[in-house]
């Protein structure tokens, strides 16, 4: 009795297993084949979706000081930033630049200035005691030609060669004179060049000092206007404190205007072919999701990128927010619904309900519950259905998986002129549609956007 009491209940357990594995691979099974889903009919939207960041359409740069680069500053460091958010009025602070590599050069420079005055007051005073010693030794030699000239009075009756003496001794004293007249002369004009030079290198020292002043007191970086500041993007991500501004580009942060927003988003290279300027774009943001923004698209780069976080090369997609909000900031994060075609009155399936062979066909169900082949002609896809263009009408029940006995089953083709007619048919209206897209496109062809990321002014959009 005992070892049935044990045996008994592991017999039931063990019963009940089985029972639900048949019972459950037969449910399974019986599902698997019967799959099937109805027609649909109406809109066929074809969409491509990406997640994107808001920017203002338009900001204006705060920038560090213009002139770094004339004074061989080419690089230096935010020590402080106020907080990104912040509303700031006009000429209110914003950031302090690091000042270490300019303080040394100014230091060099009055250095150079104290060096080149004291050089300048040296050469003056060389210069007059030179000057002076050629004057005393003008003024001797004179003296010393009038003293030359009586001897010759004197001597007019001395023999012959004490006269030629005297006169040889006139001449000596006279060719002296106007030597030392003609260097007095070239000293003049030689302590002229020298202390212009001075003063050119003086004036050209003191005007990099007044310029290095003129950067330092731009290195404490004021606002420009009122508004929200907003730190400046660069290749490797926000600047903020302890971040490198170059000469080149010595944008701090930015002003947004808040009332015109655009969501900047890179879109798959798949799908890039089917984007284009003047597109309609539903928008959602995710800090507010139970809200709703249209958009239109302005600008697709023409060049893909390779960017961290993507498996291949994604395009650069910029979308201009024709519904705006106050409560809209840059740098929120945005899912993008490009819708680039709308068909009307279309018939589609699930995507998962079309099979291909040597010929594009479904499984499809009659009045009388047969399933057959049926050829079909396809349009354009989406995400998840793919529009029928000739072969199917709404309503009717395809299969979304192979079905049992599909070796025997009969299929069902299109005549070649009604296949002619449709493809005919398709092309007209791609070219139809793509006219419309160009149009689009001519429409938005002149809109401009100030680009956080570009480092410009304004982007004209082609």
């Amino acid at each position: 009795m005992k070892l049935l009491k044990f045996i008994l209940p592991i017999a039931i357990v063990a019963a009940l297993a089985a029972a639900y594995f048949f019972v459950g691979q037969g449910t399974d099974k019986e599902q698997i084949n019967d799959v099937k889903t109805t027609v649909k009919g109406g809109d066929f939207i074809v969409r491509v979706t990406a997640t994107g960041e808001l920017q203002a359409k338009r900001s204006e740069k705060i920038r560090g000081p213009q002139g770094m680069r004339s004074v061989q500053i080419y690089q230096t460091t935010i020590s402080d930033i106020v907080a990104e958010g912040t509303v700031v009025k006009a000429g209110a602070y914003v950031a302090t630049l690091d000042r270490t590599d300019l303080e040394g050069k100014m230091k060099e420079a009055m250095t150079e200035i104290e060096k080149i005055e004291t050089q300048l007051e040296q050469t003056k005073i060389d210069t007059a005691i030179e000057m002076r010693e050629i004057r005393d030794k003008l003024i001797n030699l004179k003296f010393a030609k009038e003293e030359k000239l009586l001897q010759v009075e004197q001597n007019k009756f001395e023999p012959q060669s004490v006269i030629q003496q005297t006169e040889i001794d006139m001449q000596k004293t006279e060719r002296e004179y106007t030597q030392l007249l003609k260097k007095y002369d070239l000293t003049k004009i030689k302590t002229k060049a020298q202390v212009a030079e001075n003063l050119a290198s003086l004036k050209q020292n003191q005007l990099r000092l007044t310029r290095m002043k003129e950067v330092r007191e731009g290195m404490v970086v004021k606002a420009p206007k009122d508004g929200m500041v907003i730190y400046a993007r660069s290749w490797d991500g926000k600047k903020g404190p302890g971040s490198r501004i170059s000469s080149y580009d010595p944008v701090v942060a930015e002003l947004p205007d808040l009332s015109e927003m655009i969501s900047k988003t890179f879109v798959n290279e798949v799908d890039i072919s089917r984007v284009r300027p003047g597109q309609e774009v539903n928008i959602k943001v995710d800090a507010f999701p139970d809200k709703d923004y249209a958009g239109q698209v302005v600008k697709v780069a023409n060049i893909g990128e390779q960017l961290k976080g993507y498996d291949s090369k994604v395009f650069e997609v910029m979308i201009n927010l024709t519904t705006n909000d106050s409560i809209l900031r840059p740098a929120m994060t945005t899912g993008i619904e490009i819708i680039t075609d709308v068909y009307e009155e279309a018939t589609f399936i699930p995507l998962e309900a079309l099979f291909r062979d040597s010929l594009t066909f479904v499984y499809k169900e009659d009045e009388r519950g047969k399933v057959f082949k049926q050829e079909v002609i396809t349009g354009p896809s989406n995400e998840n259905d793919v529009k029928i263009d000739f072969g199917l009408t709404p309503g009717e029940y395809v299969y979304l998986n192979t079905p049992e006995g599909h070796e025997k089953m009969q299929l069902s083709t299109i005549a070649k002129a009604e296949k002619d007619q449709v493809l005919a048919q398709q092309k007209k209206d791609a070219e139809e549609r793509e006219a419309v897209k160009q149009e689009k496109m001519k429409a938005v062809a002149k809109e401009e956007i100030s680009n956080q990321d570009s480092g410009t002014s304004g982007i004209v959009i082609f």
